[in-house]
């Protein structure tokens, strides 16, 4: 599996899966019905739609849903090779789970996107480390990583893994051209 190099210090691991699953996940959400307008959580996991924060077309899935077979396979393998590359995680959790909390397929057509800074923590869910996948190339639609003072870049198949917290505030970097395509979801804590 091929590494996409972070500084260590970034505590940001990139890892590139098989680009054939992105077309899969990609192809599945262009021909969904099952498509709704992206939004944000708020006080009491409320769901909002706020147009200034955040724009996108959204699939909300399981990721225990058969379309992901093949992604969790190799999800997992870029897990492991986040904890061996911070082996301290190791210790820290007994178990990750994807499963926890749905995954997220989101279209974000030109200039629209996750716009405010953010961070993956909310006041109540048991999140550890965040991942995300584009699903295709976008020359300026990468991930901003404030505190990182990190640019990443939109390739096919790079699957960022990195800590849920507010040490990894990040937004998206708004395409004016391009449609940008990502899976994104959550490493629970297992109680």
């Amino acid at each position: 599996m091929r590494e996409e190099k972070f500084k260590l210090d970034t505590l940001i691991g990139g890892w590139y899966i098989d680009p054939k699953i992105c077309d899969d996940i990609k192809k599945y959400f262009v021909n969904s019905k099952r498509k709704t307008q992206g939004y944000i959580r708020g006080r009491n996991n409320e769901p909002i739609i706020d147009l200034d924060y955040k724009i996108s077309t959204d699939i909300r899935l399981n990721g225990d849903d058969s379309l992901f077979d093949e992604y969790n396979e190799q999800l997992k393998l870029c897990l492991n090779k986040y904890m061996e590359r911070y082996p301290e995680t190791k210790n820290l959790f007994a178990e990750f789970n994807s499963i926890v909390e749905p995954y997220n397929i989101q279209r974000y057509l030109p200039a629209e996107g996750f716009k405010q800074w953010h961070c993956e923590r909310s006041q109540a869910n048991t999140r550890c480390l965040v991942f995300m996948t584009y699903l295709n190339d976008v020359k300026d639609g990468g991930t901003y990583f404030k505190y990182q003072n990190l640019l990443t870049k939109a390739k096919k198949g790079l699957t960022l893994i990195w800590p849920s917290d507010f040490t990894h505030t990040h937004k998206g970097q708004i395409s004016k051209e391009t449609i940008k395509y990502i899976v994104t979801g959550w490493f629970n804590f297992i109680k």
